[in-house]
């Protein structure tokens, strides 16, 4: 399974953003999906994450209420909508697919990863 994320840039503070993810074929309809983030230095970051049939969300404290995760299973897409971004976001986004039909907050919980888009915000 390939993974393609897209959607990155580089925006003032405030300003909104959308990612898209695609898988390459269709082994990811049944199972979770999910956006990390990682900037130089840090850790592999949850951002967000959504169930199998889309009815289950789960989002990272510091992204609630700005950023929107959704699918389209017909499509084999995920998405993220980003608003209000802020410095703190920038960073590089990867999109993942989970072991199972749930999601997880842990790396350790998806099996397949993107490369990613850069996202960088200024102030």
């Amino acid at each position: 399974v390939q993974l393609q994320a897209s959607g990155g840039g580089s925006v003032q503070a405030g300003d909104s953003l959308r990612l898209s993810c695609g898988a390459s074929r269709r082994t990811n309809s049944n199972n979770g999906m999910a956006w990390f983030r990682q900037a130089p230095g840090n850790e592999r970051e949850f951002v967000a994450g959504i169930n199998w049939s889309g009815t289950t969300t789960d989002y990272a404290d510091s992204v609630k209420g700005r950023f929107t995760i959704s699918r389209d299973r017909t499509k084999n897409m995920v998405y993220l909508q980003m608003n209000s971004l802020r410095p703190e976001d920038t960073a590089r986004y990867l999109c993942a697919v989970a072991r199972s039909a749930s999601i997880g907050s842990s790396p350790r919980a998806y099996s397949y990863w993107g490369q990613g888009t850069q996202v960088t915000v200024s102030s």
